[in-house]
């Protein structure tokens, strides 16, 4: 934050110019699946897909983020998950409402959720709370318990896709699939990195007969693109 001086009363230590300002960076070019910025224009015949969706397309139809994961953005989701500053939640959603036009018409919002023990020791759900407050302002109906983690998983730092995968399948499961089935369906995290959590999260919700699962996160963690020429795979692809 910019560490001057607070002039007023508020629930949050932060200036309203840092809340506003915080972390908005529009990309010229995208993944156009997970929402991946690229440093320079793609291959037109990638149509527009980073290496990650080309060479192993993810459950979810399209994922997007307000920012990337940098900076004062990144002090603000710091703040509101590790600093239990909760008052964040409605400004920080509120940066998320700003890029849900992107994701179409969806019917159902639902939390990414956290195991019993890991949300006991936090005190609340960061996502639950990010979800709340969007579906005040936008109107969706909230789906809170819908989709339940039923195991406990390692947390995801440090590891590669792969690896992220191994360490979410089987971690989630939907409580009454009929309130979800042929269901357009929001799915709201804090952070995305390679889209692992929401990709295993979509892929439940679709086992249970959702048609459509978007995903919507604060921010997402810039990261090297794969440039999917210089892969094994992409050798095949692209000869």
């Amino acid at each position: 934050m910019c560490g001057q001086a607070l002039t007023g009363y508020t629930r949050i230590p932060v200036c309203r110019r840092c809340l506003s300002g915080a972390g908005h960076k529009q990309a010229r070019f995208y993944c156009e699946t997970c929402g991946r910025p690229f440093e320079t224009e793609p291959p037109a015949q990638a149509n527009r897909l980073c290496g990650l969706c080309l060479i192993s397309p993810p459950a979810f139809d399209k994922a997007r983020s307000f920012g990337i994961y940098e900076d004062g953005l990144r002090g603000l989701i710091h703040l509101f998950k590790y600093g239990k500053m909760r008052p964040l939640a409605r400004p920080l959603a509120g940066h998320m409402a700003a890029a849900l036009p992107q994701l179409g018409v969806v019917d159902l919002c639902v939390p990414v959720p956290l195991f019993r023990w890991r949300q006991w020791r936090r005190g609340f759900n960061q996502s639950e709370l990010l979800a709340e407050e969007l579906c005040q302002t936008s109107g969706i109906r909230l789906g809170k318990g819908v989709l339940r983690r039923v195991k406990a998983t390692e947390s995801q730092a440090g590891l590669s896709n792969r690896a992220r995968l191994a360490n979410v399948a089987g971690a989630f499961a939907v409580r009454k699939p009929e309130v979800v089935s042929g269901r357009r369906v929001l799915v709201i995290d804090d952070v995305m990195t390679t889209g692992a959590t929401l990709a295993t999260c979509a892929k439940t919700l679709k086992k249970a007969g959702v048609g459509r699962v978007v995903a919507l996160t604060i921010a997402r963690v810039k990261r090297r693109i794969i440039d999917v020429r210089g892969t094994q795979e992409g050798r095949k692809r692209w000869g």
